[in-house]
């Protein structure tokens, strides 16, 4: 079995009005507009600086904006049709089967459920093998891949990623990037950073430009490789140093 997506009232669009951060007297983000649709796979770029794991803490929610507004279709639900990876995953002192279980248990999964569903994600992923190995011990592209399935597990909605495969070899990029497209292909709405080029146009549906935290662009993917509009973009896209 897999898990089936809740049918739950859909949490999106989320919606961004003039969303803006700023701490210790530095603004890292200011009016950020724009609509996360749902099911598609948004890909947020920009230089080192530019705002983009901001951008992604502020829509999860780990931070609040202290500015404008973040807008959930259904707002109370919010918590629990999401998931966030982050570049460098956390995992728990515990076994790779484990590290599956425990979230399935606060979410308050029965005992039987919850080891059908780890069994499951363990080998759908590729991960039996590994299930009683401690999870800290795995390498760099397992663990991401425990890190990615642990979210599958949990049925999102909405699955963020920040550089999901940035430390990782070629062969685990592309299995990680594998994993984007099923999840997507799910109806999963991905909503990831890259500084990635070759990544952002193999992934990418649209794109979200951000340039010393404002929001450039916002285009479908296809639109904006074509030619953005913005020169700080095309410089981006053309390997030149954009600061």
């Amino acid at each position: 079995m897999r898990p089936v997506r809740d049918l739950a009232p859909s949490i999106l669009p989320l919606v961004l009005e003039g969303m803006g951060y700023a701490v210790g007297g530095k603004t890292l983000l200011s009016d950020v507009s724009l609509v996360v649709a749902s099911g598609r796979r948004l890909v947020v770029m920009g230089a080192n600086g530019a705002g983009k794991s901001v951008f992604l803490r502020l829509c999860h929610g780990l931070i609040e904006p202290t500015s404008g507004r973040r807008l959930w279709a259904d707002g109370a639900a919010r918590a629990e049709a999401q998931a966030m990876v982050f570049q460098r995953p956390v995992l728990l002192r515990r076994s790779v089967a484990a590290n599956l279980d425990y979230p399935l248990a606060l979410k308050g999964q029965s005992r039987g459920m919850r080891a059908e569903i780890v069994a499951h994600t363990l080998d759908r992923f590729g991960l039996t093998a590994l299930a009683d190995r401690p999870a800290r011990l795995l390498s760099g592209g397992e663990q991401q891949r425990l890190a990615l399935a642990r979210a599958w597990a949990m049925r999102p909605q909405v699955l963020f990623l920040d550089e999901p495969s940035s430390a990782l070899d070629p062969s685990a990029t592309r299995i990680i990037e594998e994993m984007v497209e099923q999840f997507s292909g799910e109806g999963i709405t991905i909503v990831m950073t890259t500084h990635n080029l070759g990544q952002a146009r193999r992934l990418a549906q649209d794109v979200a430009f951000l340039h010393r935290g404002r929001l450039i662009e916002h285009r479908p993917a296809a639109d904006f490789f074509a030619g953005p509009e913005a020169p700080e973009a095309r410089a981006f896209l053309a390997g030149d140093l954009v600061w």
